[in-house]
């Protein structure tokens, strides 16, 4: 009886175990995948500050508190990186760590007093293991010191178009005047994308830094966990301080469309950029408004004879657009003619999204004008005309 008992109460302990074991997979998954339409009508983030933008364009797509000024703890090394890699000629240099970079609070490749390595050894301790003594390290190496690194950093993100961000250290420990925003760090991840070198870094899953003088081999693996379970995921960098929460930069390509993801402040941080960036690719699609090797023309007198004036732009210009948004994209022609010969600039091609300019891109003329017009040498003529973008197509 009493075997029986047991054997009964073992079988029952079973089935409760595998069925929790079943919940919990089927409960990660669905945080994973959350419905994208969860966050087509408003992106209900439990951020402090989001951004999620298309890299190229820049298009805000989904944001909450974008502008807000907040501490983003290590994801301060988006910058730092990018800074780095924009200010050495040669990465593959050997340096030696500076004597401020020996046992920096925080996370750490664990440098050591005269320690001879490489600057792009350091680059891949500071954004896949986060070390503060790389990020330490790297700053004396090319600005002299953390001061005049954090000046290099802030002159960067001007050129990223960051307006309401300021650094006074390269690895993100919490200080008053160290900030940014939602929206400024997905600007300065868009520029620092661009850059092949920190795309390859940023998005390595493991990386061996070989012995040194003073260390065996470092084994490092990436934080960043959407690498091994977000489709496209190229990075970028994870954060956390008591002070600025769990914070995280991704960003997911997939095609030639690569979005960015900035949550500043979030429990779920992983959870919620994966919903975020499934949800925008999902609901966007990136849209080809002007090819550069399409023949633009309109119909113009010359001479005695109609003929007609053949344009061309140097630029493809692509742009995130819903289903229903194509009718809200206007392009606007404008063509000043003086003497133009071939290849000359002659105008502009303004593109305008709900009566918004996006952008402008030079007109060039593919045949001469040189012709009279009613006998009279061509002067200055203005031709203006517009399309919507299913015309252009």
């Amino acid at each position: 009886m009493k075997t029986k008992l047991i054997k009964n109460s073992f079988i029952i302990f079973s089935v409760i175990l595998i069925c929790l074991v079943s919940f919990s997979s089927q409960f990660s998954r669905s945080i994973e995948n959350v419905n994208a339409s969860y966050f087509s009508s408003y992106p209900n983030s439990s951020a402090k500050g989001m951004c999620v933008i298309e890299k190229d364009s820049g298009r805000i797509l989904y944001s909450k508190n974008k502008d807000q000024k907040l501490p983003m703890a290590s994801t301060t090394k988006v910058a730092t990186a990018i800074t780095v890699i924009e200010n050495c000629d040669v990465l593959d240099e050997l340096i030696v760590v500076n004597d401020s970079a020996i046992g920096v609070e925080g996370t750490s490749i664990y440098l050591r007093k005269d320690e001879e390595i490489k600057v792009i050894d350091l680059l891949y301790g500071l954004m896949l293991r986060s070390g503060n003594d790389a990020a330490t390290a790297l700053a004396y190496h090319i600005g002299g010191g953390i001061d005049e690194f954090a000046k290099m950093m802030n002159e960067m993100a001007k050129k990223a178009g960051a307006s309401n961000t300021n650094f006074v250290n390269p690895h993100g420990l919490d200080d008053p005047n160290h900030y940014t925003t939602a929206y400024d760090l997905s600007k300065i991840t868009a520029y620092a994308l661009n850059n092949p070198i920190f795309e390859k870094i940023v998005s390595t899953k493991n990386y061996i830094i070989e012995a040194t003088n003073k260390s065996e081999k470092r084994y490092l693996t990436n934080k960043n966990k959407l690498l091994r379970s977000l489709d496209g995921c190229c990075g970028v960098k994870t954060g956390y301080t008591s002070k600025a929460g769990r914070c995280l930069v991704s960003a997911s390509k997939r095609d030639d469309c690569t979005i960015v993801c900035v949550v500043l402040n979030c429990d779920p941080m992983f959870e919620e950029s994966s919903a975020l960036i499934n949800s925008a690719f999902n609901e966007f699609e990136l849209k080809k408004i002007i090819d550069k090797n399409q023949e633009i023309y309109n119909e113009y007198i010359l001479s005695d004879k109609e003929g007609k004036l053949y344009l061309y732009t140097d630029e493809d210009f692509y742009y995130p657009l819903r289903a229903d948004e194509f009718d809200d994209i206007k392009i606007k022609y404008s063509v000043e003619l003086k003497d133009a010969k071939s290849l000359d600039e002659v105008g502009k091609i303004d593109i305008f999204f709900k009566n918004d300019l996006i952008k402008s891109l030079k007109l060039y003329t593919m045949n001469k004008i040189d012709k009279l017009i009613n006998n009279k040498t061509l002067q200055i003529e203005e031709i203006l005309w517009e399309e919507n973008i299913n015309e252009n197509q």
